[in-house]
């Protein structure tokens, strides 16, 4: 009699101990969608056409070499659910994927308009296509590992042995951790290299195939482009773009980030432009990319990005297309934007596409400052639970989309959490 009690006993606990859990799960996930409607991400939510026309357009740039797709799912759920207006990523069929896996997972969780996904791409030289390297045996053993410590994407690391779980979308395979750059973490910002002592780490930079892109563009899952260019020649554009082909008429949106160009960069913006329009058959947007890569680094960072929206919003004779700042964005840029009578202010437009008010800035796009408030949160549970999808964890689902929540609503103008 007693054996059963105790058997009965062993098997009724796992039960109650999972009930418990899933009780927790529910009333975590519960807390998320109440959070959603309290500042009230669905109220201000519209298309992303409108957010542009609105000055409240906000776009997740997941790095244009940032390939890691299990966080790129998780912030890509996360900004879904916080109300982006488009998802920036690398273009690789495997990131594309784990976006478009993201942003479903966070409908299933609340409905909300879908944000564009929007492939990057250069058609030359550019610090955002670029990933460190260098050989650990080559470390001195004395060597404090600055680079380690200086990375703001934790992808060097000189632990080796220890064995882990790769995912390359769709598939799981276990592999042993090799020392050095993680490749698909390194989104090239650089800063590892100035701080090496010994001068150990260089770069290589690489450039987009026009025929595989226009492949990506053909899929039903993304809806926009991002061309990085430097302004430099514009043979190379002309190049690019005349490579994607007839895939051009499948966009929603048409974007060229151009750093700040001094005098050069509106006859630079004319040329681009002039190569584009023949076969434009959807919006564009010009993004002026202030200081690259630098938003997490610190409040100043932003300076850059508002002061050249601020000349190009000043400046007429510009060609068509909406504003938006990057480069150096953060939780101060919006503040940035206010101070310069910037933030939402409109202009009357008159062209052949539109007659109408419109924000002279159509909005932001976070980079590093939105992957590092969230990917901190991400980090800890990973530490905790391994490699997962942040909705199994709502508690941390939770944590991140405050963060989330904090950052785009500034821009979105939600209630207040």
């Amino acid at each position: 009699m007693a054996l059963s009690f105790f058997s009965c006993c062993a098997s009724i606990a796992p039960q109650q101990h999972q009930a418990k859990l899933n009780l927790g799960v529910n009333k975590a996930l519960e807390d998320v969608k109440s959070l959603i409607k309290t500042v009230g991400v669905s109220s201000v939510a519209s298309s992303p056409v409108k957010s542009l026309q609105n000055g409240n357009w906000v776009k997740l740039i997941c790095g244009a070499s940032f390939e890691d797709v299990v966080d790129i799912r998780n912030l890509s759920l996360v900004y879904t659910l916080a109300g982006v207006d488009c998802i920036d990523c690398a273009a690789d069929v495997s990131v594309v994927s784990a976006v478009n896996e993201g942003i479903d997972a966070a409908l299933e969780i609340f409905p909300l308009p879908r944000p564009w996904v929007m492939i990057s791409v250069n058609d030359d030289e550019d610090l955002h296509f670029r990933k460190a390297e260098f050989d650990p045996e080559d470390c001195p053993l004395d060597c404090s590992r600055p680079c380690e410590s200086v990375c703001p994407a934790d992808a060097i690391s000189f632990e080796t042995g220890r064995s882990i779980t790769q995912f390359s979308y769709g598939t799981k395979t276990s592999a042993s951790l090799k020392a050095g750059v993680l490749t698909e973490r390194c989104y090239g910002c650089g800063r590892c290299i100035p701080v090496c002592p010994y001068d150990k780490i260089s770069v290589s930079t690489y450039i987009r195939d026009a025929t595989a892109t226009s492949e990506i563009l053909k899929r039903n899952d993304v809806d926009a482009i991002e061309i990085h260019t430097s302004g430099r020649q514009i043979a190379p554009f002309k190049k690019l773009w005349d490579g994607l082909g007839d895939s051009i008429k499948h966009l929603r949106l048409a974007a060229v980030s151009l750093p700040d160009l001094g005098e050069s960069t509106v006859s630079t913006m004319k040329a681009v432009y002039s190569i584009m329009e023949p076969d434009l058959c959807c919006f564009n947007l010009w993004q002026l990319d202030g200081r690259p890569m630098s938003g997490d680094i610190g409040r100043g960072a932003t300076r850059e990005s508002i002061a050249f929206a601020l000349r190009m919003a000043a400046i007429k004779e510009r060609p068509h297309g909406f504003l938006q700042l990057a480069g150096g964005t953060n939780a101060h840029t919006v503040d940035g934007l206010r101070k310069v009578g910037l933030f939402q202010a409109t202009s009357f437009t008159k062209n052949s596409r539109n007659e109408n008010s419109t924000a002279m800035i159509g909005g932001v796009a976070y980079g590093g400052y939105a992957r590092k408030i969230v990917g901190r949160i991400l980090s800890s549970m990973q530490s905790q639970h391994g490699i997962t999808g942040i909705e199994d964890y709502p508690e941390h689902l939770l944590q991140a989309l405050r963060e989330a929540l904090a950052l785009v609503g500034k821009l979105k103008c939600y209630r207040s959490i």
